[in-house]
């Protein structure tokens, strides 16, 4: 049946989903024409909303490219690729290749999504390698279904905002007034246990939906060759001073020296309280010490940036987007449309779904924190709710849909040469069973 399901969502993504630059203008069309009938603004008000707003993530842009090349310049480091070949040497099956890759992107993903992204995607590739009749674009949606529980872990956005006191986009503690430890967020038994049990059935679920070998669709030798190829250029005799200071241990450790002694101050002071800055500074330290010398990590660097390109160009449209769903408040009218029909057992559950729904025009979890945050808030304090967990269901909707939302998946499809539409069949299986998942387990964060 989950195979039956996996060739019929394919089917039907190859022939309906368009390129994932594309999808965001249909979407921006999408939103504009939603603003202009469910709220009083007019069509220069729309534009304006829009134009506002395109420009308006710059400094959270560059925080989530930060996280992703830092995340994937450790994936790339020796340690970490020895750690990928053992790990690929394990799978026997193609069904259990793809497994594999879920599992592993799936813990990566909650200690850091950029890492798990990537160090997903690569284990893909690494699979394709060694399995002769693998299916790659199901390897490759593997990789991307791991990522469904990012926001339930160390780099969730919305944990690590309202962690951070004085944050402008702390709702929690600008309308509660305090600030909530990620032990009460990321922790917490209600939302640690379902990533927990999402991490470790969604392999199961791709496991059974890899199609027959007369039906794989494998990966292109010249294609794979040119995706696992590594350029190591030839070390320099190291005659010049600079090349001498560029392949320094000694300046790389001590660089990295100075980076530790700041996190150890760090968490001595605050405990293990993390933001997105200092999420970033730890991997950043951790490639450093591990790529070994400065222009190592420089090289890495270079390659890890090109599976950002995606971001770079997307991003501005769905700040755009963002800047329709609230300037012209319809973020509020749609979260408004979920409050009025909830009750105290239905309020987690639909604020999660609600949350879900306006993912899909603003697949950043920042940003629709920005957006869904505040109201989500005053609405749980009026029906003496809790608002943590609210905010947490804000969460748990970012990261759902997701799964048919292509704007993450692009540094993955970057690294496999694939399109959205070759993976998305595969993720809407990840999607709905993480619906579920997710679902059943806010009914019963409500009623304890």
């Amino acid at each position: 049946m989950i195979r039956r399901l996996g060739d019929y969502f394919t089917r039907i993504m190859e022939n309906y989903l368009p390129d994932a630059y594309l999808f965001a203008i249909l979407l921006t069309f999408l939103s504009a024409v939603l603003a202009l009938i469910f709220t009083p603004k007019g069509f220069m008000d729309v534009i304006l909303a829009w134009g506002n707003g395109i420009w308006n993530l710059l400094a959270f842009s560059m925080q989530m490219v930060l996280i992703l090349v830092t995340g994937h310049t450790l994936a790339l480091t020796p340690p970490v690729k020895r750690f990928l070949n053992w790990i690929a040497s394990l799978a026997k099956t193609p069904a259990a290749a793809v497994a594999i890759v879920a599992l592993v992107a799936g813990a990566a993903s909650w200690i850091q999504w950029g890492f798990g992204l990537i160090i997903g995607g690569l284990l893909a590739l690494e699979m394709a390698k060694r399995m002769k009749v693998v299916d790659f674009p199901l390897l490759v949606a593997a990789a991307y279904g791991g990522f469904l529980v990012w926001h339930m872990g160390l780099s969730g956005s919305i944990p690590l905002t309202i962690a951070s006191k004085g944050n402008p986009a702390n709702y929690v503690e600008k309308l509660a007034g305090w600030v909530v430890p990620s032990g009460q967020t990321i922790f917490a038994g209600w939302n640690f246990l379902p990533a927990i049990l999402l991490i470790l059935t969604i392999p199961i679920v791709l496991y059974y939906a890899h199609p027959s070998p007369e039906k794989a669709k494998l990966v292109e030798a010249a294609v794979l060759a040119g995706l696992t190829e590594e350029k190591r250029p030839e070390k320099p005799a190291l005659t010049t001073w600079a090349q001498k200071i560029e392949n320094s241990v000694l300046v790389n450790y001590l660089f990295a020296l100075m980076g530790v002694a700041y996190l150890i101050d760090y968490f001595a002071r605050k405990g293990f309280s993390l933001d997105l800055n200092i999420v970033i500074t730890f991997f950043l330290f951790l490639g450093i010490i591990l790529h070994q010398t400065p222009i190592n990590y420089v090289q890495a660097v270079n390659q890890a940036i090109r599976g950002a390109g995606g971001i770079v160009l997307q991003f501005p449209l769905y700040a755009g987007i963002q800047g329709i769903m609230m300037g012209t408040g319809l973020a509020s009218v749609i979260a408004g449309w979920f409050v009025a029909i909830s009750n105290s057992h239905t309020f987690y559950l639909l604020q999660f779904w609600a949350a879900g729904l306006i993912n899909m025009f603003i697949p950043s979890g920042g940003g629709q924190w920005a957006a869904q945050g505040s109201i989500s808030v005053m609405a749980a304090q009026k029906m003496n709710l809790d608002v943590t967990k609210t905010a947490m269901m804000v969460a748990w909707g970012d990261q759902w849909t997701n799964m048919i939302q292509p704007f993450w998946a692009l540094p993955l499809l970057g690294l496999a040469n694939l399109k959205a539409r070759d993976i998305m069949g595969y993720t809407t299986l990840v999607l709905l069973w993480g619906g579920v998942v997710m679902s059943i387990a806010a009914l019963v964060m409500a009623s304890s």
